[in-house]
């Protein structure tokens, strides 16, 4: 099969499930993994979709929407589990901390060592559900207007909560992280309420896994300098990295 047609069933599969795994490509074409991988190269210079993990998945489309939870939460699942640890192990007994909303937010919840005596204040009623029980961790609610499938809470309930708090960490979610444009995001209402968050931490770390970096979502958060570094799978690449260091960030690698 030639190059172009490998590329057009790619996009096929992109197209009707917006989420293709690199084993599942091989077998579809009948083609070696590392070929896929190639192509999957190719197409994302082109910009025809994202790679992550394992596989690719379709870019937002003109609308600035993002893929629906059930979706986002198949793609990268090792990063983002890899992240959530690696985001956990920045804590310290007794803690306040903020965990936003988001697929690789929840992985840090499930991340938090077991011996972990604090409090977790969180917009995303998942989060919330993932702590509720455990022996030792306070779990505070913002409350807000609750949007379908990932239950994330936004508004100006959730951002006055958040105001009235201190926290001494926070993970932040993100629809994209750019050398230019900082943090970004697909909905409008989450914009405010990260920047309470941003405001109320003495540290804020940004959480986005390989498929995030260098990506735009339509709504500007903040710029690299006002956190304090992001928590990533990969080797961020050299522009993004240079402006985190120029911001006096810093980069933790899962």
């Amino acid at each position: 099969m030639l190059p172009a047609e490998r590329h057009a069933r790619i996009g096929d599969a992109l197209r009707s499930t917006r989420v293709v795994g690199t084993d599942e490509l091989s077998r579809l074409l009948g083609v070696s993994a590392e070929t896929v991988r190639r192509d999957l190269v190719v197409l994302e210079r082109r910009g025809a979709l994202v790679r992550v993990h394992g596989g690719a998945t379709a870019k937002a489309d003109g609308s600035g929407e993002e893929a629906p939870f059930t979706e986002r939460a198949v793609i990268a699942g090792e990063a983002k589990a890899a992240i959530g640890r690696a985001a956990a192990a920045l804590l310290r007994p007794g803690q306040t901390v903020i965990i936003d909303v988001g697929t690789t937010a929840v992985e840090v919840a499930r991340a938090l060592p077991a011996g972990f005596r604090g409090t977790v204040a969180t917009c995303s009623l998942l989060v919330a559900a993932e702590l509720a029980g455990r022996p030792g961790v306070e779990v505070l609610t913002s409350g807000g207007r609750v949007r379908a499938g990932d239950l994330a809470c936004s508004g100006a309930q959730t951002a006055a909560f958040f105001a009235d708090l201190r926290a001494d960490v926070a993970f932040l979610g993100s629809g994209g992280v750019d050398a230019g444009a900082g943090l970004t995001d697909f909905h409008l209402d989450e914009v405010a309420v990260r920047r309470v968050i941003i405001a109320s931490s003495l540290r804020s770390f940004v959480l986005a896994d390989s498929g995030k970096l260098g990506r735009l979502a339509p709504h500007r958060v903040c710029g690299l300098d006002e956190v304090d570094g992001l928590v990533t799978d990969r080797p961020v690449p050299p522009g993004l990295q240079l402006a985190v260091e120029r911001a006096d960030g810093v980069i933790v690698s899962a």
